[in-house]
């Protein structure tokens, strides 16, 4: 318990959704997929205000490829209630993004979920694993300092996927 609250408190919204009824399944709950893909919604934001997302791969041909992830499905949502996605962890080094983002039940702000990543960052016209841009690289270092304190690395699988 202790550990939601700090997680809630120490976290930026990314996204907020409704859990519609075609994402429930015969358990009376969402069904895992739609957890990934409101995660993948929300990563999205994260990644567009690195210069990363969707317009990135249009423009400069570059985006991230997950190549690693780790979910953790902690308390059911159900049918019309909605939820918040925060980031909760940020990291890279040259070629890659480490990033945790949790889902939070909006009304009773409960963990519901969380899931970690790890991405390459890639040349889509090479196909080719590349390096940040320098600009890049400041975007996500200046969002790092302004909030890693509140960041929380407990329970996290990836943290030695890092070549620092």
């Amino acid at each position: 318990y202790f550990i939601e609250k700090t997680l809630y408190s120490m976290s930026m919204i990314l996204k907020t959704e409704k859990v519609i009824k075609e994402w429930t399944d015969y358990n009376g709950h969402m069904n895992m997929s739609y957890y990934i893909l409101i995660f993948d919604n929300a990563a999205e934001v994260m990644l567009t205000k690195f210069k990363m997302g969707g317009d990135s791969a249009q423009s400069d041909k570059k985006s991230t490829f997950a190549v690693e992830t780790h979910t953790t499905y902690d308390q059911e949502v159900k049918l019309g209630e909605e939820v918040e996605v925060h980031l909760t962890y940020l990291d890279h080094d040259k070629k890659r993004i480490h990033y945790r983002v949790s889902m939070f039940h909006k009304e009773k702000k409960y963990l519901a979920a969380t899931t970690e990543v790890l991405s390459l960052y890639i040349d889509l016209n090479r196909r080719k694993v590349a390096e940040f841009e320098p600009e890049k690289i400041k975007i996500m270092d200046d969002f790092i300092k302004t909030n890693s304190s509140k960041f929380n690395t407990e329970k996290l699988v990836l943290l030695n996927k890092l070549k620092k």
